[in-house]
């Protein structure tokens, strides 16, 4: 399976949408960007498309609700708990910018991720 890469435009729009907490980190992951809270990830992009992580049922509902949702990642075989934003998102972050925000508060109230032994957290 090939990664799709997000063009350059997407990365500084998605970096430019993740609020600058001390909290949150922006880093490279399998030649995307993924943006993480307390070592959890909760938005990140593959290719073109931006998930969101939401945990909470209600609001996994609510965005899958608006039209141009779908899974996010590989279609063979989609990221659990993620839902992919409307295509444009770049061009409207007035669109995003909640679910971005609702997906830091809901992912930031999980337990902090402990990296694996031998692993380095950048």
């Amino acid at each position: 399976m090939q990664i799709p890469r997000p063009s350059e435009a997407d990365k500084l729009a998605f970096r430019s949408m993740i609020p600058d907490l001390p909290s949150v980190q922006v880093k490279p992951m399998f030649g995307n960007l993924a943006a993480f809270v307390n070592g959890n990830m909760f938005a990140g992009l593959f290719g073109p498309a931006l998930g969101v992580r939401l945990v909470d049922e209600d609001s996994k509902l609510a965005l899958s609700a608006v039209d141009g949702t779908g899974p996010f990642g590989p279609a063979e075989r989609p990221t659990g708990g993620y839902i992919a934003v409307p295509a444009g998102w770049s061009s409207n972050p007035g669109l995003v910018s909640p679910w971005l925000e609702l997906a830091l508060q809901q992912v930031g109230a999980l337990p902090v991720k402990v990296p694996k032994p031998g692993r380095k957290r950048v």
